[in-house]
């Protein structure tokens, strides 16, 4: 196995929309983190628009239109694109590349068997008549992307470790048939509970822009009222404010766990030093849902506000968010090129590189 002399994480994004709570919680928060560590050599954020297409084929402008909403959201979480490389997936020709040869080192029984893939038709809908077989493959894809910039790092939730396992799976392949070329990645989960992915407001396990359950980074505060106030899940047995209340699969529980801290409380709801204070109140009755709902918008607004204020800043500048993505493609263009380089040489498919393959083809030909 290929080792590499950096620590390199590549992460990223399907541009179908603005991103929400649930991307922040589960990725961008620690995105945030990882960058400012100065642990590692380089971080790669790949806009993944190839990889949208492939349920949204049929309407290329939803993808189009929103490379801005999320290049946005990255810089307004506080992505810094001095230190983090934003680049677009489509416009770096060697991952098509790397796709395409790395095809011929998976079957489609091992690809029909993973089980982030199946559960991703289920929730798209797709059968196997009517599956495209660009979204089939993707598993190869993201391969290539990781492989493409040697990442050794891949910040993901537990139900990606099948891609993991899959990505380190055709590495190995490659490398037992052309040589010690690529580095196998590591999955890096998240460390504490609060990183695990967020609930929709209905209650629904994710969070997710077709469900309709999202509150997104870029909500006004009313949206965000509106949302928690009307819409989200709370505990639909705790009737009258005396009544016994559950916390588990409560929405509102569960989106303090992720959010409120103590100083919060002393700021915002005096009457607890703490979440556990709160919880156990609401466990035995007489703390109702109206009074925990109006703290958690403030508990929310405390995060969002800041990024509220940065994105309204960018906005301003869609010329410089431009030059963004397109200087952060062109280094990534210069970078998977090498490795793309690499994987040809390796396998002996790098004809017109110096010119050498002459001698070979006259010896052949000629004796």
């Amino acid at each position: 196995m290929a080792e590499s002399k950096q620590k390199i994480i590549l992460t990223g994004d399907r541009p179908t929309g603005r991103l929400h709570l649930g991307h922040y919680v589960g990725s961008l928060r620690r995105r945030v983190e990882l960058q400012n560590s100065g642990e590692y050599d380089k971080i790669y954020i790949l806009v993944a628009d190839d990889q949208a297409l492939t349920d949204n084929a049929d309407n290329p402008d939803k993808i189009r239109d929103n490379m801005i909403q999320v290049a946005l959201d990255y810089l307004s979480v506080g992505i810094d694109p001095e230190i983090s490389n934003i680049c677009v997936q489509s416009q770096i020709p060697a991952l098509h590349a790397l796709t395409f040869y790395y095809m011929n080192l998976v079957t489609t029984a091992r690809l029909s068997r993973n089980p982030t893939v199946k559960a991703e038709m289920a929730q798209k809908g797709f059968d196997q008549e009517g599956l495209p077989a660009g979204f089939f493959t993707y598993p190869v894809s993201q391969t290539a992307d990781i492989t493409a910039f040697k990442a050794t790092t891949v910040p993901a939730g537990e139900d990606q470790e099948p891609m993991l396992e899959q990505a380190r799976e055709i590495v190995r392949k490659f490398n037992q048939t052309y040589g010690d070329v690529l580095v196998e990645p590591q999955i890096l989960l998240p460390d504490v509970k609060a990183q695990l992915r967020l609930p929709g407001i209905d209650g629904q396990a994710k969070m997710s822009k077709s469900l309709g359950n999202c509150i997104y980074l870029s909500d006004t505060p009313a949206e965000v009222k509106e949302k928690i106030m009307k819409r989200t899940y709370t505990d639909p047995t705790h009737l009258k404010i005396e009544d016994p209340g559950h916390v588990e699969g409560n929405i509102v529980f569960t989106y303090l766990d992720a959010f409120a801290n103590d100083d919060m409380f002393a700021e915002y709801l005096p009457d607890y030093k703490n979440l556990d204070e709160m919880k156990e109140h609401y466990q035995r009755g007489g703390l109702g849902d109206v009074k925990c709902k109006k703290f958690l918008i403030k508990v929310l607004e405390e995060t969002l506000s800041p990024i509220r204020a940065r994105r309204a800043e960018w906005a301003k500048r869609i010329p410089d968010v431009y030059d963004i993505l397109k200087t952060g493609t062109e280094r990534a263009v210069e970078e998977t090129n090498k490795t793309l380089e690499e994987v040809r040489s390796a396998m002996r498919i790098d004809y017109f590189k110096d010119g050498s393959i002459i001698d070979q083809w006259e010896k052949i030909i000629n004796g």
